[in-house]
C-alpha cells in the first residue's frame, strides 16, 4: 500500500439524497420521539441494553480489531459472524470500517486523517465522518487481505441486511416497543459510544506514552466502550488483541475473546511486546525522574528560603535577647541604685531615730536625777526637822 491512500468515492447528491446522513439523522429522531409513543418496560429495556453490548462488541472485537488490526485469527465462518454483528450496529460494512481505520492510524491526527477533532473539528470527528459522501465507498485497496472474501464483500455492499434482519428479530420479541428500543435507542447509543473514542478520546484523557497524536487513556471511555477507551496505549501498540496493557484496565472485550480462545474459535492473539511495557516503564521512570528533580529542586529552594527565614528569625531573636538583657541590666542598675537610696535613707533614719531617743532618754534620766535629788533633800530636811522636833520635845522633859 503507497504512504499516500486512494480516496474512496465522492457521491456528489443532494443532502436529501445522501442516505447515510438522511439515515442517521432519521433513526435519532424516531430514538427520541417514538419512547414516548410506545412507551417503555423491563423487557424493552433489558433487550436494548442486550443489543447495546452485543452489538458494541461487534464494533469492538469484530470490526475493530480483527478486520482492522488482525489482533487475533478465526475461522472463515466466524469471521462472518464477526462482520454480521458488526454490520448491525449500522457502521457501514466491515471492509469500509476497517479500511478507513486503518487511515486513521497510517496518519492520526494529520489532514489525512478522516476524524481528527485536531484537523477537523470535535464534530465532525464524532458523526462527520461517518455521513459525509466523500466517505461513502469502500476502497478495497486499503484492506487487500479481507477484501478477498467474497462473502465479506457482500455484507460490505448490503451492510444493511444485518439491521433489517436485527429489526425483525425485535419486533418478534417485543412489537413495535421492542423496534423502538432495541433497533433504534439501543443503535443510537452504541453509534455514540463508537464515535466518542474518535472525538473525545482525542481531547479528554491522560497519556502514558508520547505517541505522535493526540490519544488518550479514559477509563469512563472504556467502560461503555467494552475496553476502547484505552486508546493512547492502543496508539502505542495498535495490533494488540488487548488495550489495556495493565491488570487494572478493564477490557472486557479483551476478556470475551480470552473465554472464546479458551474453546477454540479464536486463537493466536496478540499482546504488546515486552519492550513496549519496558518502554512505558522507562518512560516512567523519566518522567518520575523529571519530577523528582523539580520536586528535589522546589525543595531546595524552599529549604533555601526556610533557612534565610530562620536566620533572620534568628537575628531577629537575638536582637531582641540582647536588647532584652540590656533591659534587664539598665532595671537591674536602676534597682540596685535604688535599693541603695533606699538603704542609705533607711540607715539615716534609723540613726535619726536613735539619736532622738538617746537624748530623750538622757534628758529623763537627769530629769529624774534631778527629781530624785530634790526628793532626797526634801526627805533629808523632813527627817532633820523631825530629829529637831524630837529632841526639842524630849528637852523640857529633862528639864
Amino acid at each position: 500500500m503507497s504512504d499516500t491512500p486512494r480516496p474512496t468515492v465522492v457521491k456528489a447528491r443532494p443532502i436529501w439524497l445522501q442516505t447515510s446522513l438522511v439515515g442517521f439523522v432519521l433513526i435519532h429522531v424516531l430514538s427520541l420521539a417514538l419512547p414516548f409513543v410506545v412507551g417503555v418496560s423491563a423487557k424493552s429495556v433489558a433487550l436494548a441494553f442486550a443489543l447495546y453490548v452485543i452489538r458494541m462488541w461487534g464494533i469492538t472485537a469484530g470490526y475493530h480489531r480483527y478486520f482492522a488490526h488482525r489482533s487475533y485469527k478465526t475461522s472463515r465462518w466466524f469471521q462472518f459472524v464477526l462482520a454480521w454483528v458488526g454490520a448491525s450496529s449500522v457502521q457501514k460494512g466491515p471492509l469500509w470500517w476497517a479500511g478507513l481505520h486503518r487511515i486513521h492510524h497510517r496518519w492520526s491526527d494529520t489532514p489525512r486523517d478522516i476524524h481528527s477533532p485536531k484537523q477537523r473539528g470535535f464534530l465532525y470527528s464524532h458523526v462527520g465522518w461517518i455521513t459525509a459522501p466523500d466517505h461513502d465507498g469502500t476502497d478495497l485497496a486499503l484492506i487487500p487481505d479481507f477484501a478477498k472474501y467474497p462473502e465479506l464483500r457482500w455484507i460490505d455492499r448490503f451492510h444493511w441486511v444485518p439491521f433489517a434482519a436485527l429489526t425483525a428479530l425485535c419486533y418478534a420479541i417485543d412489537g413495535w416497543r421492542g423496534v423502538v428500543w432495541g433497533a433504534g435507542v439501543s443503535t443510537v447509543f452504541g453509534w455514540h459510544g463508537t464515535f466518542f473514542i474518535n472525538s473525545l478520546a482525542h481531547v479528554w484523557g491522560s497519556r502514558r506514552y508520547e505517541t505522535t497524536d493526540t490519544s488518550r487513556n479514559n477509563p469512563l471511555l472504556a467502560l461503555i466502550t467494552l475496553g476502547e477507551g484505552w486508546h493512547n496505549n492502543h496508539h502505542h501498540y495498535m495490533n494488540s488483541a488487548n488495550q489495556g496493557f495493565f491488570w487494572w484496565e478493564f477490557d472486557i472485550s479483551y476478556y470475551t475473546l480470552r473465554a472464546l480462545a479458551l474453546v477454540g474459535v479464536v486463537r493466536d492473539l496478540r499482546h504488546p511486546p515486552a519492550h513496549v511495557l519496558r518502554e512505558k516503564l522507562v518512560g516512567a521512570a523519566n518522567a518520575a525522574s523529571a519530577t523528582l528533580s523539580g520536586a528535589r529542586a522546589s525543595a531546595e529552594l524552599k529549604l533555601i528560603e526556610a533557612r534565610t527565614a530562620v536566620g533572620h528569625a534568628v537575628e531577629s531573636a537575638e536582637l531582641r535577647i540582647n536588647e532584652a538583657r540590656a533591659a534587664v541590666g539598665t532595671a537591674a542598675t536602676e534597682a540596685r541604685a535604688s535599693l541603695e537610696s533606699a538603704a542609705s535613707d533607711a540607715r539615716a533614719a534609723v540613726g535619726t531615730a536613735v539619736d532622738n531617743v538617746t537624748n530623750a532618754a538622757e534628758t529623763r534620766l537627769t530629769e529624774a536625777r534631778t527629781a530624785a535629788g530634790h526628793r532626797m533633800a526634801e526627805a533629808r530636811d523632813a527627817v532633820e526637822s523631825a530629829v529637831e522636833s524630837a529632841v526639842d520635845a524630849a528637852t523640857p522633859a529633862k528639864n
